[in-house]
């Protein structure tokens, strides 16, 4: 179902997002492309860029671009057949929910709601009695759940249609999170990352708890109404309990929106939205990703140690399945949204990395 809010936009929001938005649909309306748009237009015309939907370029108040592409489509799983798309279209988001979530956690733990971030993790769940005996499992903290360090058994290298797949494992357990505590100790908590959707499941059912909200609301409370967003829709597994690893569906201007208030400090319309010094600390690293190729935060990818000549500004990201991207580079006050439908394809990620380096990036790096 989809959300609709009863939020009025600020007229500030007639400001720099809307204007520029405005003027874009303007020029788009006649024709009329910016360099970026032609450029993104003429790499899918030859097919260099299967299965992209949407993108979204502004940098410093101004839009570099917002192009638009038809394609197939799904809403979790669920095909939609051939869409064209527009400013208005709600898309997946898959797995840059999991970066939403780290900012609801970092607005909650602000008000006291939420438990502070070494307490261990075992002992929020006294429901699970025999698993908080266990001592290794009492070593697991909070921290652990959001930098995607738990050191417990977890596979979502096979696809999301795989009934095998750690994910779909959980989705279908009569018990998640007992399913997601009770996985095996493989390595040492903070020694070993691990891909986890059952580590954001953890994380969302403690804001649901300690906020007495669902996710859904206290998001529509708490940031997306205050961001101006007045549409979205987050998917439910079987058992009802709303997908916090991967069930949001908005639109790419809303994303920007969210992607703006990072490259500001966490603040928008010059309210603040998101603590700095929990954006700050999300988009820290705290793990080392293939040899520090690439780092991750408090469930946000980060840009490597050493970043391409191409890229040389550092980047927080959100990476979702077929290829969605919210990337922020707060340093350039650049946000770029990319979404696509290359679901459950290994190589998806190449469409969304080529947008940047094949295009964005030379236009704004210059």
């Amino acid at each position: 179902m989809t959300r609709v809010l009863k939020v009025l936009l600020a007229p500030s929001l007639g400001g720099i997002l809307a204007a520029a938005l405005a003027l874009n649909a303007a020029a788009n309306a006649g024709e009329n492309m910016r360099p970026l748009e032609t450029s993104l237009q003429a790499a899918f015309d030859r097919g260099e860029l299967k299965g992209l939907h949407e993108v979204l370029v502004i940098h410093k108040g101004e839009v570099l671009a917002e192009s638009f592409f038809d394609g197939e489509d799904q809403n979790w799983g669920q095909p939609l057949g051939k869409r064209s798309f527009d400013a208005e279209s709600l898309h997946d988001i898959r797995s840059v929910t999991k970066s939403i979530v780290s900012l609801l956690y970092g607005i909650a733990l602000s008000e006291g709601k939420v438990p502070d971030l070494e307490t261990p993790l075992v002992s929020l769940f006294p429901q699970y009695a025999d698993l908080a005996k266990d001592e290794e499992r009492q070593r697991i903290k909070v921290h652990h759940a959001l930098s995607m360090q738990m050191g417990m058994e977890w596979d979502e290298n096979l696809p999301y249609s795989d009934p095998r797949n750690s994910e779909i494992q959980m989705e279908n357990a009569p018990d998640r999170y007992r399913f997601i505590l009770d996985r095996p100790i493989v390595t040492p908590p903070g020694q070993g990352w691990t891909y986890s959707g059952g580590a954001v499941a953890l994380i969302g059912k403690l804001i649901a708890d300690g906020t007495g909200k669902s996710l859904d609301d206290y998001a529509a409370e708490k940031l997306f109404g205050p961001l101006g967003i007045s549409r979205f829709e987050w998917a439910r597994g079987p058992d009802g309990t709303l997908s916090a690893a991967s069930g949001l569906r908005m639109t790419a201007r809303d994303l920007a929106r969210i992607g703006q208030m990072i490259a500001n400090g966490g603040s928008f319309e010059n309210r603040q939205i998101v603590p700095e010094d929990w954006l700050k600390a999300s988009i820290t690293p705290h793990a080392d990703i293939d040899g520090g190729q690439i780092r991750y935060g408090y469930l946000w990818w980060l840009s490597g140690k050493g970043s391409p000549a191409i890229l040389p500004a550092a980047w927080a990201a959100g990476f979702g399945n077929g290829g969605q991207r919210l990337t922020v580079y707060p340093g350039e006050d650049l946000v770029v949204i990319v979404l696509a439908g290359n679901y459950n394809l290994q190589d998806a990620w190449r469409v969304p990395v080529s947008v940047i380096v094949d295009h964005v990036a030379p236009a704004v790096f210059k």
